[in-house]
């Protein structure tokens, strides 16, 4: 998606607008879909990416998205300090070793906050906020946001960290993630299909839509060194809602009776993750750049109907007509 944004509009690094990008160039486990894998503005490199830096070249800008995801991470200790610490730093040297130091948008993640037992829960966070992660995947984001500083501060990169909120509704197929559900409850019953919600209905959480993500990284990497400001990470804007609102949302753009494809289960070790996590959160850094979290998460379903086809109203439809 991001690829997608890049190659269809102007582009702006750091303050200078450079018009239509040359190449991007997509270092990745698997292929790219093939829209993109035809483009010949994109080249593909495959494979672990610490191997893969040799074949990226000189790049203008970098956006880390990589990384082995909350749960995975959890699960995996060993391959997620090898991927999300070995590989952020091994990214980070091919960008000091280029002539002019690059932007770099890293993706980090509200994971970096979390409500620590000795402490207390976690209230209303913003940029300043002290992180406490309670997960192997948050300390891993949060080591990644001081190396970029550190890096930035030592002029080898241009650097900008992002706290991305839980991104919902991904498109595609479920990941690792502890907080996959959140588009899964939606985007599975959209296409007619049965889906897991892991934890309470009731539990607060934050999220942001693709669109609105996307927009915050592009705007990191768009805005000048003055604008952007501290090496610290900012938080993105989120909306804050529940599953039982989400369930509530989908039925009122897909149709009543939509959301009974939603099992709710129990799952303590997600719903300890993800309930660590900040719900609410004040983002003035972020919209003093202009970016905002949607009214509603009614938009957020929406939007996701509006670029991914029909709802599951449509598909029950088709079926019962068959």
């Amino acid at each position: 998606m991001l690829a997608r944004r890049l190659l269809s509009e102007p582009v702006t690094l750091g303050g200078r607008q450079l018009g239509d990008v040359g190449e991007v160039v997509l270092v990745d486990l698997v292929p790219p879909p093939a829209d993109l894998e035809s483009d010949p503005r994109v080249r593909t490199v495959l494979g672990d990416l610490e191997a893969a830096l040799s074949d990226v070249g000189t790049p203008e800008a970098i956006f880390h998205l990589a990384g082995v995801v909350s749960g995975a991470a959890e699960k995996d200790f060993d391959l997620g300090m090898r991927t999300n610490l070995d590989g952020t730093r091994a990214l980070l040297e091919h960008a000091r070793a280029q002539p002019t130091p690059p932007i770099v948008v890293f993706s980090s993640s509200l994971a970096v906050f979390g409500s620590d037992p000795a402490i207390g829960p976690v209230g209303v966070v913003d940029d300043d906020t002290l992180p406490r992660p309670q997960s192997s995947y948050g300390i891993q984001k949060f080591i990644g946001e001081q190396l970029v500083a550190d890096y930035s501060r030592k002029g080898f990169v241009r650097g900008r960290s992002v706290r991305l909120m839980t991104v919902a509704v991904r498109p595609g197929r479920p990941n690792a993630a502890a907080s996959s559900f959140m588009s899964g409850i939606i985007r599975e019953p959209l296409a007619g299909t049965r889906a897991q919600c892991p934890v309470p209905r009731d539990m607060p959480i934050a999220l942001s839509s693709p669109r609105r993500t996307l927009d915050g990284l592009l705007c990191a990497a768009a805005a000048d060194d003055v604008t952007w400001g501290s090496t610290t990470a900012m938080n993105l804007p989120a909306l804050t809602t529940t599953p039982g609102d989400m369930a509530a949302a989908l039925d009122r753009v897909a149709g009543s009776g939509t959301s009974d494809l939603i099992e709710w289960t129990d799952d303590p070790a997600v719903a300890a993750i993800v309930g660590s996590w900040p719900a609410r959160l004040r983002t003035p850094r972020a919209e003093g750049m202009g970016l905002h979290a949607e009214a509603t998460f009614d938009d957020i379903v929406g939007a996701y109907v509006a670029d991914h086809g029909a709802t599951a109203r449509d598909h029950n439809e088709k079926e019962t007509t068959r």
